[in-house]
């Protein structure tokens, strides 16, 4: 546990899980005779903490190996299938945990960076087959509208049938400038669509904002190494943008895929003057631990409003979650991913890395949301015909239980405001499509600006489906804070999750 550096929540990995370090160090000209050998069996055998069974499975795969190597219809190398059993000895053990060559660790890295080359989409390889987890926003997958759910299998005709997640990304990967075209089999589609994206550096713009008359927009896109910095600049600028008579907030966690623990914990402290924010257990009591809150509310105890859809996941589920059973925030959308558990990245020296699921992580209350989500406390579809099905982490195979904790549902609340009756759970047949550029069509946006005015004791005020009223976008100039395109302040929501991979 000494080499941990880092504990991430993200849904998925962008870069893949094929990988192989500090087993090559012991192999010789046949690994297999030597882990059959009577000298070795001995020195297992001597160890107090083995097991027969343990030496048994051992012989078997080097039995295995030797036989793979001296039988496969063409050569193989040790590397290669020592790599293919990391590979599946890590990677098989919940969709979360992973090993990375080197190479693949440095991807990673300059993923979470917040700077790569690519489709701005978030992948992950379920049963054999790549699904989308997440598109980045303002990214080609995300303006090609990309959805959570969506499986590609293909890559410019070529089918991905049969290749490991990082061999399916890297056919993605390709110079800024060039052209894609993905295959994707959609649920409720009846014939497989065909999408054409044009690579680019991906720059991700973590949090955009907007003014919607006092009203405050944050979306936070993922939790990256610099959101808690980028949350409070955007912060400011809507204070400054509105005078100082800032009313409340609407901060959007829809399709937000996770990312950094610390950063969840340092946002979430932003808003929560006092108490839990979040715990972590883990197999070794010594390693369980409690976030508390510093008595910091950037926001004065404005109401907020908090977005959150089956795109929501892991990181931004424990901002959410933290907000909710405080009753620092009401809860509008859909149910959230289910990503209850933690990843920590454990370096292997001259190799890579293995993120590996090393805990379960609780909300305030004690609630583990593990394949389970978090429910809004005010149900709000983005769509009339959106029947709630979703890809979510119950969907994904061999997931970690949901245990050890007191209770599966939030605090029932008492606090909502009067206006939460009224609000409908569905747009009306006549809603407009709806369009990343154009917030008047955003019904979950919508009735969350007319919550969190009710919240400030404001008038209702429905807004008209040409412009809602907002103050002009701040300083495009701003990388990590810039807000919607002109004129309008555009509320930029990945089109539909994809991810898997890097960072995803």
């Amino acid at each position: 546990m000494k080499l941990r550096t880092g504990l991430l929540l993200g849904t998925a990995f962008l870069a893949g899980i094929t990988a192989g370090p500090k087993l090559e160090a012991i192999m010789a000209p046949s690994l297999g005779q030597m882990i059959s050998s009577k000298a070795f069996a001995k020195e297992v055998a001597s160890d107090p903490d083995n097991h027969s069974e343990t030496l048994r499975l051992l012989t078997l795969f080097g039995t295995v190996l030797d036989l793979v190597r001296a039988e496969y219809v063409e050569p193989v190398s040790d590397k290669d299938l020592i790599n293919n059993a990391l590979d599946g000895m890590v990677g098989g053990l919940d969709p979360h945990s992973s090993y990375m060559n080197e190479k693949q660790f440095k991807e990673m890295q300059i993923q979470i960076s917040g700077k790569f080359g690519g489709l701005g989409v978030q992948v992950q390889q379920q049963n054999g087959h790549i699904r989308v987890v997440s598109p980045i926003d303002g990214t080609p997958a995300s303006r090609a509208g990309l959805k959570p759910g969506d499986y590609i299998t293909e890559v410019d005709g070529k089918s991905l049938e049969g290749l490991t997640l990082d061999q399916a990304v890297t056919k993605m990967r390709g110079d800024a400038g060039t052209k894609i075209t993905l295959t994707l089999v959609r649920a409720k589609e009846p014939k497989p669509l065909k999408v054409t994206l044009t690579r680019e550096i991906v720059h991700v713009q973590v949090v955009r904002s907007a003014l919607y008359g006092t009203i405050g927009y944050v979306r936070i896109s993922e939790f990256d190494d610099d959101t808690e910095t980028a949350l409070h600049d955007a912060y400011d600028k809507l204070k400054a943008k509105s005078g100082g008579k800032l009313q409340g907030l609407v901060l959007d966690l829809r399709l937000n895929p996770g990312g950094k623990l610390d950063q969840a914990i340092s946002v979430s402290d932003d808003f929560i003057p006092e108490g839990e924010i979040v715990s972590i257990r883990g197999r070794h009591a010594e390693g369980n631990r409690r976030w508390d809150a510093k008595g910091t509310d950037i926001t004065g105890k404005l109401p907020i409003v908090v977005l959150i859809d089956g795109g929501s996941a892991s990181a931004s589920e424990i901002v959410a979650g933290a907000l909710q059973d405080h009753r620092r925030a009401v809860l509008v959308g859909e149910k959230s991913f289910g990503k209850g558990s933690v990843q920590s990245l454990i370096p292997v020296p001259g190799h890579g890395a293995v993120r590996l699921t090393t805990a379960r992580y609780y909300t305030p209350s004690g609630r583990s949301i593990q394949a389970l989500g978090i429910a809004p406390d005010i149900l709000v579809k983005e769509s009339k015909d959106d029947d709630g099905y979703g890809y979510r982490e119950a969907d994904l195979a061999h997931i970690i239980t949901n245990t050890g904790g007191n209770k599966n549902k939030a605090p029932v609340r008492t606090d909502l405001p009067s206006i939460s009756s009224s609000i409908p759970s569905a747009p009306p047949e006549n809603w407009p499509h709806f369009e990343l550029a154009k917030p008047a069509t955003d019904f979950q946006l919508q009735q969350g600006l007319r919550i969190v005015r009710a919240m400030a004791s404001l008038p209702d005020e429905a807004f008209p489906l040409g412009q809602p009223p907002a103050d002009k976008p701040g300083d495009k100039k701003d990388q990590k804070q810039a807000a919607a395109p002109e004129p309008k302040p555009t509320m930029q929501q990945p089109a539909a999750p994809t991810q898997a991979a890097p960072k995803h």
